[in-house]
């Protein structure tokens, strides 16, 4: 473990130029960087000091980025409900700010380096009962503190995805002492129990509770998405909600776009879509003017009359954090970004919810079994990036099924709940008999 330290340590002198040029030119990377280092926020002292006055138990939960965060939302509420005294960290600041509207009334801080003189600085503060990590997150230093002050470590929602793998097992030497350091997994699905075990984690410690990600509910319409909604029914369009968007996605959207609104005419389609990372923003937005639209944030779509949106040269772009997820309820048809480019895919569940069809690319690797669910409920249309156009016209101009496909796939997202309730079974009996 130390030698681990000692190389982290180096890691960090040595691409120490890199990072201050970073800092000095992106927010993002300037952001929480006091805490990363050891300085612990006021809200995480006043959080542990709180809990043991009131004698209460304090559950720190780390979400790395915005998906996380998601996942994680039903997870937090139900340990509010038992009682237990939340603290929320997060690695990205896009995670940070969701986190931070979501859990209104908990401790969100970003989650310090692995080194464990800091990593014991935030045990000592909050002083939890158990230590949560989200699919796949863990340091050595993190699992090291927590052995050594006797809090449980228990990683849920875990994924073991088929590109890790085969490195893990190469490693197991290396990985396997760690992973055996962990209280509990907590296992999206048999198969990646199965490869838990495969790696050197004892079968008592991994338990299948399925994916959280299958019990993510929007909460009702946020400000935003009713905005867009009002727009929407004034201008009598149909729209598709392109949705965790990465470079490369846009290109081809707008690049077909064109040939999308001839095909479903005479009905009006407009298109909204909303980049994964948000430091693309600007990006995203030049990229649409450069395809010869009208690029309009949805930050300022008051600004625009109803003349200029009935244009039909129109892109709308959801520049704001945490509307995502209810914007998809807006839409006639959603594509699932992530996955006409090589990157494994994002949750397809988001829009099934609220029986909206959902159009996505053939790499999904990171949503393995829940496209899996839809693909055998006939719920998703698959599509490469040559038959995209093809594809959004179809659904957009058979609206009988294209309704029946969105509520195949408001079916499996009913069909499969209940990770939450399991998932919170098991970490309170974590809680209870300790390690």
């Amino acid at each position: 473990m130390a030698l681990y330290s000692f190389l982290l340590g180096i890691v960090l002198v040595v691409g120490s130029p890199y990072w201050l040029v970073r800092m000095m030119t992106s927010g993002r990377y300037r952001a929480g960087l006091a805490g990363r280092l050891g300085q612990i926020p006021a809200e995480v002292l006043e959080a542990g000091e709180a809990a043991e006055q009131d004698g209460k138990r304090v559950v720190w939960l780390h979400a790395v980025s915005v998906g996380e965060v998601l996942a994680a939302t039903a997870l937090v509420a139900a340990m509010r409900e038992a009682g237990l005294v939340v603290a929320v960290s997060t690695t990205t600041q896009a995670g940070q700010v969701l986190a931070k509207r979501r859990f209104i009334g908990c401790a969100v801080f970003y989650m310090p380096l692995d080194f464990g003189v800091l990593v014991r600085r935030y045990i000592q503060a909050l002083r939890p009962k158990l230590l949560v990590t989200m699919e796949s997150e863990l340091w050595p230093n993190v699992i090291r503190e927590c052995k050594r002050v006797g809090v449980p470590l228990a990683v849920v929602n875990a994924r073991v995805s088929d590109r890790s793998f085969p490195r893990y097992m190469r490693l197991t030497r290396v990985w396997g002492p760690l992973l055996r350091e962990v209280s509990l997994f907590l296992a999206q699905s048999e198969e990646t129990a199965g490869r838990l075990r495969a790696m050197g984690v004892a079968a008592d410690r991994v338990r299948v509770s399925g994916n959280l990600k299958f019990d993510v509910r929007a909460r009702e319409a946020t400000a935003m998405t009713r905005r867009v909604q009002q727009w929407i029914a004034g201008l009598d369009v149909k729209l598709v909600v392109a949705g965790s968007t990465l470079a490369g996605e846009e290109d081809a959207l707008l690049e077909v776009w064109q040939e999308v609104q001839r095909g479903a005419s005479p009905v009006a389609s407009m298109v909204l879509i909303a980049p994964r990372h948000t430091d693309r923003f600007v990006e995203v937005f030049g990229l649409i003017e450069r395809h010869g639209y009208v690029a309009v944030r949805c930050s300022s779509l008051g600004e625009f009359g109803m003349g200029t949106m009935l244009s039909g040269n129109v892109v709308l772009l959801l520049d704001t954090i945490g509307d995502l997820a209810s914007m998809y309820s807006v839409g006639a048809v959603a594509f699932v970004g992530g996955s006409v480019v090589a990157k494994g895919g994002h949750n397809p569940l988001e829009p099934a919810q609220f029986g909206v069809p959902v159009v996505m690319g053939r790499s999904y690797e990171n949503f393995k079994e829940i496209v899996g669910a839809m693909l055998d409920a006939d719920a998703i249309r698959m599509v490469e990036r040559e038959s995209l156009a093809t594809s959004l016209v179809e659904l957009m101009t058979d609206p009988a099924g294209a309704k029946a496909m969105g509520e195949r796939g408001r079916a499996v997202f009913e069909a499969q709940a209940g990770a939450t309730e399991r998932t919170m079974a098991a970490l309170l009996t974590l809680m209870a008999v300790g390690r």
